[in-house]
């Protein structure tokens, strides 16, 4: 088979990244010739919208890991306490709602008529709790990122070797000594790289500004992009806060590349070794604390979301012809949108598998694959608006405005399918090169007896989370979102901008359903029926 044949789907998929991400940027270089850029830069009212942009993105971080850390400890040091395998599945849930759905669950527990100002008055304290602002933003950054750190540190935890604990054991140490001589030095490598994912995250953060920010004194550079570009229609600033994004998430990505660190996972011989420091009362009441804290932040707006949704007129809310016609667009959305990305994912895998394993060139094989998370330095709303001034000159965008979201959902997923795909198709290239080179077996007839069968989890995995990230995404619809073209995100927005918060229950209960439902069909349909016992 010749060399270019088999480069040739990383060659596809490449075309068409350079296109899209291409094209956008050629869109915002071409207003910002026009622009006098340095003293848009140098505008008061952009850098407060930087400075704001940062300053929350860290105290985002800060707090998540902060917190973060003495709940996974407490998760490892407590191995048998009732419910410990379903909180660690909870754990996962604010990593796969819709964030906008998340956002009206945190305003029923904390917003002005929520749960928590419920308490307050009837204490009697005549404190109010007001989410919008800052302190909203900050609480919100928690609850979906707190347990996406605990997770991540919870594998730094299982990579320390069992024997650590059992020569603490001999030793006698204290909890407090463990900690210092045991478990700091990997927090020292492992927090830094999570505190960073976490900041980028949060450096990128639009629906939850967008909701809770309360105006535009607390605008991040994608929600100032939204606003300059839907109602002020200023492409000066547009490219000025489209230029700052790019060059400092290339920076942020370039200093995250820095920081992670990889954990090996299974280094002792002994790994459910018991710590010496699990019977002191301060460690049991500290342990008992931050599980119970965990566990309230997630399930609290979790239930919320459940209890709203299925209380006074849900039925009417649920028959209503507007929000079945939203939510066969997102299903459409979602399906293209997860599709698309799994074609171009796959593309870049088979390519750089044949030049990492066939022709032994890593270097070129991992190029590929950072070249297909460019979408982490060109931020999705970049690339939208990019599009929004490439396209605005000849044709309506907001006609052919679902269009736009697919591709740019598509290329938001594509990190996530190249993660879950790459290493997979590498271990099995790398298995049966050669018996499948000396057996003749190629092509097609290769795919079907050798890739398909060792291939279709990762796959059926990849195509559900890309897909139900895609259906869940309110970002890119704000965007070129209307009346006419609503997905359940987007009608999800109006309804709780327009205070009919109890058809915005219904609306969020739908969606949640929707996104659950579709990642269980796709995940097992695709991925076999032994995906319950991998």
């Amino acid at each position: 088979m010749a060399l270019a044949f088999r480069l040739l789907p990383g060659a596809l998929s490449a075309l068409v990244l350079a296109l899209v991400i291409g094209g956008a940027l050629g869109g915002v270089l071409s207003v910002a010739g026009r622009i006098d850029m340095a003293a848009l830069l140098g505008d008061a009212y952009v850098l407060g919208i930087l400075r704001f942009t940062v300053w929350q993105a860290f105290l985002s971080a800060a707090l998540s890991v902060v917190i973060a850390i003495p709940v996974a400890r407490a998760l490892v040091r407590r191995q048998r306490f009732p419910g410990r395998a379903l909180l660690i599945r909870l754990l996962g849930l604010p990593m796969v709602i819709p964030t906008i759905v998340g956002v009206l669950g945190l305003v029923a527990v904390y917003g002005r008529s929520g749960a928590i100002n419920d308490l307050l008055a009837m204490a009697g304290t005549g404190a109010r709790l007001d989410i919008y602002g800052l302190g909203g933003i900050l609480i919100a950054h928690v609850f979906f990122n707190m347990p996406f750190a605990t997770r991540l540190l919870l594998q730094g935890w299982a990579g320390i070797p069992g024997e650590s604990f059992r020569l603490a054991s001999q030793l006698g140490m204290t909890g407090g000594q463990i900690f210092r001589l045991i478990e700091w030095p990997m927090l020292r490598q492992i927090a830094p790289g999570v505190a960073g994912l976490v900041f980028l995250i949060c450096f990128t953060s639009f629906s939850i500004v967008l909701v809770l920010g309360g105006g535009p004194p607390n605008a991040t550079l994608e929600v100032a992009i939204y606003q300059a570009l839907r109602f002020d229609f200023d492409l000066a600033r547009v490219v000025a806060f489209g230029v700052l994004q790019v060059g400092l998430c290339a920076l942020i990505v370039g200093a995250g590349h820095r920081l992670a660190r990889s954990v090996p996972v299974e280094l002792g011989l002994a790994r459910d070794m018991p710590r010496p420091d699990l019977a002191a009362p301060a460690g049991r009441i500290g342990d008992a604390a931050a599980i119970a804290f965990a566990a309230l932040m997630v399930l609290l707006p979790l239930a919320a979301i459940v209890a709203s949704g299925v209380s006074g007129d849900a039925w009417g809310a649920a028959t209503r012809a507007p929000l079945w016609f939203a939510a066969l667009r997102s299903l459409a959305v979602g399906l293209c949108a997860g599709l698309l990305s799994c074609l171009i994912g796959a593309g870049l895998v088979l390519t750089a598998r044949e030049l990492g394993v066939r022709y032994r060139r890593p270097g070129l094989a991992t190029a590929i694959e950072l070249g297909g998370s460019l979408i982490l330095v060109v931020p999705p709303f970049v690339i939208g608006a990019g599009l929004f001034i490439l396209v605005q000159p000849v044709a309506d965008v907001f006609a052919i405005g679902l269009v736009f979201v697919v591709i740019v959902n598509a290329l938001m997923g594509l990190p996530f399918a190249l993660r879950i795909l790459m290493p997979p198709a590498m271990e099995v290239h790398e298995r049966h090169l050669r018996l499948a080179d000396g057996l003749g077996i190629t092509g097609l007839t290769r795919l079907r007896l050798v890739d398909w069968p060792l291939l279709r989890r990762p796959l059926g995995l990849a195509l559900a989370l890309t897909t139900a990230l895609s259906l869940g995404d309110f970002g890119v619809i704000a965007l070129f979102g209307t009346r006419h073209n609503q997905t359940l995100p987007y009608l999800l927005y109006q309804q709780m901008g327009s205070y009919r918060m109890a058809d915005a229950a219904t609306t969020a209960l739908i969606l949640v359903g929707l996104c659950l439902a579709l990642f269980i069909v796709i995940e097992r349909g695709i991925g076999g029926r032994g995906h319950d016992r991998a």
